[in-house]
């Protein structure tokens, strides 16, 4: 069986470590909706080394940070599912209380037509935001070194 998130970046790249990628995901009425993928074909978040789980969820938490602090969501979404593609990947989208399915899931059913004005404000504010976030993401890299 071949592996998607192997095959490809899984969405637009924006920024590739060693050990880890962080690409934006083009999901309709999400902008704003990032993953971080573990580079290496592992399944689950314990096949990893003590390690590589804390760097891990150390760009996990600079994404949502990143989020935070240029977008000012209603809530950041965190989930790493893998039922789908079972390669280990972390979920980490910024929901606003305007979007077409909040507060349900993004993948439920929507509850209202999407927002595009929103939607817009949105993409046009993740150029700088990408820009910050593979800055922090460097330095997170070039400060625990992969073994």
């Amino acid at each position: 069986m071949s592996c998607p998130l192997c095959a490809e970046d899984g969405g637009v790249l924006v920024w590739r470590g060693e050990r880890l990628r962080v690409i934006r995901a083009q999901e309709a009425g999400f902008p704003a909706f990032y993953r971080v993928v573990w580079n290496a074909h592992v399944a689950e978040f314990s096949d990893l080394a003590r390690e590589d789980r804390v760097y891990c969820m150390e760009a996990v938490t600079l994404v949502e940070q990143a989020l935070r602090q240029h977008l000012s969501p209603t809530k950041i979404n965190l989930a790493a599912l893998g039922n789908m593609v079972p390669h280990l990947h972390w979920h980490v989208i910024a929901r606003f209380d305007r979007d077409s399915h909040f507060p349900s899931p993004v993948w439920a059913a929507a509850q209202r037509p999407s927002p595009a004005a929103q939607e817009a404000a949105i993409l046009a504010r993740l150029p700088v935001l990408e820009v910050a976030l593979q800055g922090q993401l460097s330095k997170l890299a070039s400060a625990r070194p992969a073994r």
